[in-house]
């Protein structure tokens, strides 16, 4: 199957935006907070190589207790937070490319932490102000990929309407699928997720071109089928489980030059051509698995580690969260090219190519 290539006239990443709730923690504090003192447990939170993560973790009760949430207090904490931060992400956003909430002609918002109707997008489109006509998606329920399946619409939206505005947001309120219990899978995933937003603008308006984003090229997608189960998410009778395999990291790794290459291939590029990579950081032992798998350096990945250890794993946000960072950082060149890749359930593997 061909990769997705874009028209003639690439789209180009015109800014990023990113925001977190207030709260923040470091692993030390979270394992006082929940008074964690199984062994085991709190090995796994030492070991996550996270040092802090911004989360809106319940607050106690009169006992001093942390109880856990009811289903429907974690869903109207994803509603809340999510309008939150993903508002201060997009208003970030527009105000690094000169715009308002009104220019936006197309917005694709990426959610996994909680389901609502009417969406996410309908109730930025009231609270922003943005105009009524506005073409919209929202891509719900697929996990930490999801940011790069959300961005292709834009890109495809923008580069059949060279003049028209687009806007990506991902936000993630992971501790709105926080689960309080003595599991050690609950342990490893409560000890690596974090709340975040990321928003990118997106067009091929003319007057645009002077932004040090990249034009987008191409994405290529791989699911790997025989480990659809890897990650999931299981009900259990009161509220969502992830379930997050320990192979993970060794079927990423096994799998992910498939997609890279193919990607690479249809623009006749090979990857030592790739100076800038921007990678889900979807933890530790996952980024290292890509490193050894591509023969990339630890340079190459100083984004994706930086946003682990401070940030955590922000699911489909966090390489917004690292491309914000490279572009912060002012090192890429005109002609020097990027790829961003994000895993998740399927289980997936989703590259982009980007050109600055």
């Amino acid at each position: 199957m061909q990769s997705a290539v874009i028209p003639s006239r690439s789209p180009r990443l015109i800014a990023i935006g990113t925001a977190t709730p207030p709260q923040k923690y470091t692993q030390t504090e979270i394992l006082k907070i929940f008074n964690i003192t199984n062994p085991k447990t709190r090995k796994i939170f030492s070991n996550s190589h996270i040092k802090s993560r911004h989360l809106c973790l319940p607050k106690p009760n009169p006992e001093g207790q942390r109880l856990q949430e009811s289903q429907g207090d974690l869903l109207e904490k994803h509603k809340q937070i999510a309008l939150e931060i993903g508002q201060s992400a997009i208003k970030k956003a527009l105000e690094k490319a000169g715009l308002n909430p009104e220019d936006i002609d197309y917005i694709s918002v990426v959610s996994t932490t909680g389901l609502l109707c009417p969406s996410l997008s309908a109730l930025y489109i009231k609270e922003m102000g943005m105009r009524r006509n506005v073409q919209r998606i929202d891509i719900v329920g697929m996990g930490c990929n999801a940011g790069l399946n959300g961005l292709q619409p834009v890109v495809n939206f923008c580069a059949l309407n060279p003049e028209a505005i687009g806007l990506l947001l991902c936000v993630e309120v992971c501790s709105a699928m926080y689960a309080i219990d003595d599991t050690l899978n609950a342990a490893v995933v409560n000890s690596l997720f974090g709340d975040g937003a990321g928003a990118a603008i997106v067009s091929g308006r003319a007057f645009l071109e002077l932004s040090t984003g990249p034009k987008i090229l191409g994405f290529s997608s791989h699911l790997i089928t025989e480990a659809i189960d890897a990650i999931r998410l299981d009900w259990q009778a009161t509220h969502y489980a992830l379930y997050l395999d320990r192979q993970i990291p060794y079927l990423l790794g096994r799998n992910v030059k498939i997609p890279v290459d193919r990607l690479l291939d249809r623009f006749d590029r090979k990857r030592r051509d790739i100076q800038h990579w921007v990678i889900h950081s979807g933890g530790r032992k996952v980024i290292d698995s890509i490193k050894y798998a591509l023969n990339i350096t630890e340079h190459d990945v100083r984004h994706t580690t930086h946003i682990l250890e401070n940030y955590g794993n922000l699911s489909s946000a966090s390489f917004l969260f690292s491309h914000e960072r490279l572009l912060q950082e002012g090192v890429a060149r005109k002609g020097e090219s990027v790829i961003m890749m994000t895993m998740g359930p399927g289980s997936t593997i989703e590259c982009c190519l980007g050109e600055f």
